[in-house]
């Protein structure tokens, strides 16, 4: 996977690592003392399949300073510009669906002008293995 973000290389590259010849890692597999380097940037996303939707469960300071309010609790859906059919959640429905990790330059939509773009990877997590009920994502900043 080709991507600018050392960031999220870092995250590629551990997820890689805690998937252990599995599919996917689990939950259980993210300890977040390995990854403090990274830490701020990061995601997790609790997953509910019917209907679809996408739960943050966990924020990065830095991913939360940089949003336009504080969504940690709040389903995606409730959100306006992160709703179906925005691009976000397509790109999180497409690793629910692919059970693979998946990375997109996503518009910027925040606070810091100085920002056009995010890379954002994400990363589907499985407790049994198979079906994808958390995402782990890391963001870099364009």
């Amino acid at each position: 996977m080709a991507l600018k973000s050392p960031i999220n290389q870092f995250g590629f590259d551990y997820w890689l690592r805690k998937r252990q010849g599995r599919l996917m890692p689990s939950r259980g597999d993210i300890d977040p003392m390995e990854i403090t380097k990274i830490l701020p940037h990061v995601f997790l996303m609790d997953v509910q399949h019917e209907p679809l939707d996408f739960r943050y469960r966990l924020i990065g300071t830095k991913m939360d300073e940089y949003m336009l309010a504080r969504y940690t609790g709040m389903w995606m859906s409730e959100i306006p510009h992160q709703a179906p059919p925005s691009r976000i959640y397509a790109n999180c429905r497409k690793v629910v669906m692919e059970r693979a990790p998946f990375a997109a330059d996503t518009p910027y939509v925040g606070k810091n002008k100085e920002f056009l773009t995010t890379e954002d990877l994400i990363m589907p997590l499985a407790d049994d293995g198979e079906r994808v009920d958390m995402l782990f994502v890391t963001v870099g900043f364009v």
